[in-house]
């Protein structure tokens, strides 16, 4: 199934691109010239997240934002299962697709992951890293992990299928970032019924589900990408990738590191904090 929604131009001014993946119909922004930045959502949002980073960065760069199957305004797939590794399959096909050469990734939330994966197995292509927010090895904390079984629980699922509940209790609850009536409705619309739901159910059993492969990333991202010039952009009051706990992890990770802390932001940091996100980037890869 594909999604209606139509994203209003003045918060989402860019032209809607589509590109037939080996799994279904992916949409993606393709946005000003010069060299490229791939930009990587994570869980439950869109490329709508990137929004202002995309306008800030499109007279200097080429700003590529995906919107994963089952996300945003991307295809929801009779027979594809939304796992990480099938995330990851897709994106490299529209990094290949597009002939990318000499680009920046970024990724935020399971964007990490799902970018690194990608970017792992084309690490000669590779100019730079982002990441904000995000874990790329397996997820340890009792918090994350008792999330997942939470969330996981038939109880639970029905109600994300249902009630819409991680869009409306995580990303638009009180612990979410400030937006307008209109910006949350741009969340809530490219998910707009139960059958298009079935892609959010499976991000919280990933954090479980995917150990083998978040094991493989742990070894072949500092492997292949470790020496890339890298730039950690991380919100200093996120409760679900705490700065303690991950940050040491990544300065371990890259041997061209720069960390920019983004004091106020939380979890959604391109909705907190796009500004200093587009300098640091500007800066970090002139």
């Amino acid at each position: 199934m594909m999604i209606d929604f139509v994203p209003d131009s003045s918060l989402y001014p860019f032209e809607s691109r589509w590109f037939d993946s080996s799994a279904g119909r992916v949409h993606y922004i393709d946005e000003g010239t010069g060299p490229p930045i791939v930009f990587c959502h994570g869980s439950p949002t869109w490329s709508f997240l990137y929004r202002h980073i995309v306008k800030g960065l499109r007279g200097r760069y080429r700003c590529i934002a995906v919107d994963y199957l089952g996300f945003g305004l991307s295809e929801r797939p009779a027979g594809f299962s939304y796992t990480i590794s099938e995330h990851i399959t897709v994106v490299g096909e529209l990094i290949d697709h597009l002939q990318l050469d000499d680009f920046v990734l970024m990724g935020q939330d399971w964007g990490g992951p799902i970018g690194l994966g990608a970017a792992t197995t084309r690490a000669d292509r590779v100019k730079g890293i982002v990441l904000g927010n995000t874990a790329f090895w397996p997820i340890e904390p009792l918090a994350n992990r008792a999330f997942s079984v939470i969330m996981s629980s038939r109880p639970m699922q029905r109600r994300i299928l249902e009630q819409n509940l991680l869009v409306e209790q995580f990303l638009l609850g009180k612990a979410g970032p400030t937006l307008t009536a209109a910006e949350a409705d741009h969340y809530r619309m490219v998910q707009p019924t139960k059958e298009a739901r079935r892609g959010l159910t499976v991000m919280p059993r990933e954090i479980r589900a995917a150990r083998p492969l978040l094991e493989k990333l742990a070894q072949d991202v500092p492997a292949r990408l470790g020496d890339k010039p890298t730039l950690a952009m991380w919100g200093m009051r996120d409760m679900v990738f705490r700065p303690k706990a991950c940050i040491p992890r990544i300065r371990s990770s890259f041997t061209e590191l720069d960390i920019v802390e983004l004091r106020q932001a939380k979890h959604f940091i391109q909705e907190d904090a796009p500004d200093q996100i587009a300098a640091a980037i500007i800066e970090r890869f002139p």
